[in-house]
């Protein structure tokens, strides 16, 4: 029973997809991806040289070069909402490139940490529409993986012109604070530093912290001297105000003070190595991370950009998986789902793709049906095995690639819909870490029941292929003119002018929609936590996955000996 039966899966690209095709996918997705790159660039630069270069002349450091200094030499940094705003425009033709704001997860002393810091070249660090549920977002990553969370602080406080769209509601800034005591209430390290602006609600995001440090530069104020001159007509600077001096002697409400960005940064990391070290090492035991025996570059000649294309989802599994093993669970039901356990970067997780293609439809022996869709089989597979990663403590990762749910009088008859509510009820209250990718189509119903963002994985990925919507576009626009189309949806009426008007309509819906599933649009509104390039889809979640084992005792991680997917195995008759 403690034999967890990982099996090899996969074959070489030559003999999955053929020379031309492979030359066809890899220039369709390049291109995509090269978008990618650029526009990861653009953000990364902010707003440009010369801001850059002021930063410098104050002796400062930018946000993204404290994060390099921060984390440790020779890691990766992984972003979470690079893309937030991207494209849109603010009062005076403005723009806040990833909302002012850095994001990423980082190692500092092999601990995996959230790093928020504010771009000091956007705006000195100011906040937009979207930068409060940008850090809300990543404080909720933190919480759930229970991460140190660093704060790294440059900022003049909201953007005024635009404090409607980031100052009230629900998600506004002030839930920035809530969520700093949320984390100080369950245990979770917060280590701040101030660098420069820390104005109104700039200055409370530091103070829950544990840890404070300021720099010279630094100061922590309610309320800037420009505005006291204004309200007060006191002459007096804001370091006067709350520098060091103030806060770090009188106050009490920063801890140290330290002569520049340098040494604070180095404070911050002798900080995180007094805190215990992860517990991923252990949870490995003797077998380290392994690359697959397929690279994982080879996902971009794989997946075919034209989304009505199939693929072999197994080969999917095959690029991701520490030495392309396996182990399928129940796969003699539900054959349009793969579900299963792996390694990836030594530690189990547990996998739910969807397969393309066409499946066999056990209604009908010898018929077949399209993959890519859920039926009831494949509805209560992956519900039993979400609710088994769960009881079992392994972290879970949903791959989509679905069009939706099955429909018409037969879907129904069979219980669709309830078969369906018994999965989002297991995505709903299980308490593993759940992470979810969106590898082609987030279609409907499907994109719900997959996990989707609206069910709280702790992070959603989109690749450059993905596709959200409610439905494709030409499908869309048929329902929109559904009652001046005929049962062929053909356009009914013989006015010549009115037959243009509907084609002129039914064409604009669809091209609207089809935009409208671009993953930057997700990305710029927030319903996709990150875009990235298939090549770089492994280490991204072998990252995720060593964050979810990093921290012991506020879960149960069972070993593999009680593992309920054991039971699951026998009761479908699985095969010793």
């Amino acid at each position: 029973m403690a034999f967890v039966p990982l099996v090899p899966i996969g074959d070489p690209l030559n003999k999955v997809v053929d020379d031309r095709t492979l030359a066809e996918q890899r220039a369709a997705l390049g291109a995509l991806e090269d978008r990618l790159r650029a526009r990861r660039t653009e953000v990364h630069a902010g707003w440009g040289p010369s801001y850059v270069e002021r930063v410098h002349k104050k002796g400062k450091f930018t946000a993204r070069e404290r994060l390099a200094k921060l984390a440790d030499a020779g890691t990766r940094t992984y972003e979470v909402g690079t893309f937030v705003n991207y494209g849109d425009v603010f009062p005076g033709d403005q723009k806040s490139p990833g909302a002012g704001v850095v994001t990423a997860f980082a190692q500092v002393h092999g601990r995996w940490c959230m790093v928020i810091a504010n771009d000091n070249t956007v705006a000195s660090g100011a906040w937009w529409p979207r930068s409060p549920e940008k850090i809300q977002r990543a404080q909720m990553m933190a919480m759930r993986l229970r991460l140190p969370t660093i704060y790294l602080v440059d900022c003049s406080g909201l953007f005024l012109p635009e404090q409607s769209k980031s100052f009230p509601g629900a998600r506004g800034a002030g839930h920035i604070f809530k969520m700093n005591s949320l984390l100080s209430h369950n245990g979770v390290p917060q280590i701040a530093g101030v660098f420069g602006d820390c104005i109104a609600g700039g200055g409370y995001m530091p103070i829950i912290s544990d840890r404070v440090y300021m720099t010279e530069q630094a100061y922590m104020v309610i309320a800037g001297a420009a505005l006291i001159k204004g309200a007060k007509s006191q002459k007096i600077t804001s370091l006067d105000i709350g520098g060091p001096e103030v806060h770090v002697h009188q106050s009490g409400c920063a801890d140290v003070r330290v002569p520049d960005d340098e040494t604070l940064l180095a404070c911050i990391r002798r900080d995180v190595s007094r805190l215990p070290s992860g517990a991923g090492d252990f949870y490995r035991g003797d077998i380290g991370s392994m690359e697959p025996r397929f690279a994982a570059a080879e996902l971009a000649g794989l997946l075919p950009t034209d989304h009505r294309e199939s693929y072999d989802a197994k080969q999917v599994l095959a690029r991701l998986c520490d030495q392309s093993l396996f182990w399928e669970v129940m796969p003699e039901v539900g054959e349009e789902m793969i579900c299963g356990v792996a390694k990836l970067g030594g530690l189990y997780a547990g996998f739910i793709i969807n397969r393309q293609g066409l499946v066999g439809d056990p209604e009908r022996p010898g018929a077949q049906r399209a993959a890519g869709t859920l039926y009831r089989g494949g509805i209560a597979k992956i519900s039993a095995f979400s609710r088994a990663c769960s009881d079992d403590g392994i972290p879970l990762i949903w791959l989509q690639d679905i069009s939706g749910f099955d429909i018409g009088r037969e879907a129904e008859a069979h219980g669709l819909l309830a078969y369906g509510s018994s999965l989002i009820y297991s995505n709903s209250t299980n308490t593993n870490p759940v992470f979810t990718v969106l590898l082609r189509k987030a279609s409907g119903a499907g994109y719900y029941a997959m996990n989707g963002l609206p069910y709280d994985p702790i992070i959603q990925l989109s690749t450059t292929l993905s596709r959200l919507s409610v439905m494709e576009g030409r499908t869309l626009a048929i329902a929109t003119y559904n009652t001046k189309l005929d049962d062929d949806f053909q356009i009914m009426t013989t006015d010549p002018a009115e037959r243009t008007k509907i084609e002129a309509g039914m064409k604009e819906t669809e091209a609207r929609i089809e935009g409208d599933m671009d993953p930057f649009v997700a990305a710029r509104q927030m319903d996709t936590d990150e875009i990235v390039e298939l090549g770089e889809l492994r280490g991204y979640l072998s990252a995720l996955v060593e964050m979810a084992y990093q921290n012991t005792g506020y879960r149960r991680v069972k070993n593999p000996r009680i593992w309920s997917m054991h039971d699951l195995r026998e009761l479908v008759g699985g095969v010793r």
